[in-house]
């Protein structure tokens, strides 16, 4: 059968085991893509020598387990192949999206949707994230899920934040409204 015809199966993700060098390539993937399309847009500088990753990322792709300790990482996967991830950050405000990464033969097929899906409704409550200005479609997926932009957490130029509202919170305030 088809990849694009089944559906993703998300699950947690055991970092004590196996998970543990699926997750360290997908979010290796993810950050290489990341810093490649950061020096295409003028944000990062060439790599020196061997394209290895900056110092700040390193810890997520050599000790998953350690780097990710109390958060919610869960994996996509079809047919017992992994195709991709989701790292959730619980914080005391809103959980936030950390990573979001989906392989890039099965992009178009519903599983970076299902894994945002699956985060959300981990999180349980309101969900924050940042993206790249120039993942439009990424930014289209997120705002299709109720993100909305909002100003600005982090520092850095082109880093668009949004945010999206507990849910159950959301019909609380709508109903407020309407009985108006």
């Amino acid at each position: 059968m088809a990849v694009d015809a089944l559906l993703p199966m998300i699950r947690s993700a055991d970092l004590s085991g196996s998970d543990a060098a699926v997750v360290s390539a997908a979010v290796g993937a993810y950050l290489r893509q990341t810093e490649e399309e950061k020096r295409r847009e003028g944000l990062s500088p060439r790599p020196d020598g061997d394209g290895a990753l900056p110092e700040r990322y390193r810890a997520e792709v050599d000790d998953p387990a350690a780097a990710y300790a109390g958060f919610h990482v869960l994996l996509a996967e079809v047919d017992d192949e992994t195709l991709g991830v989701v790292v959730v950050a619980p914080l005391d405000e809103a959980a936030e999206i950390k990573r979001l990464w989906t392989a890039p033969a099965a992009r178009g097929r519903g599983i970076g949707s299902a894994l945002l899906d699956a985060a959300v409704a981990t999180a349980g409550g309101a969900v924050r994230l940042s993206v790249w200005d120039w993942r439009v479609g990424a930014m289209r997926l997120y705002a299709s899920r109720g993100f909305a932009q909002v100003p600005s957490w982090d520092g850095r130029d082109r880093l668009v934040c949004m945010i999206r509202q507990d849910s159950s919170r959301l019909q609380l305030i709508r109903r407020r409204r309407s009985s108006r």
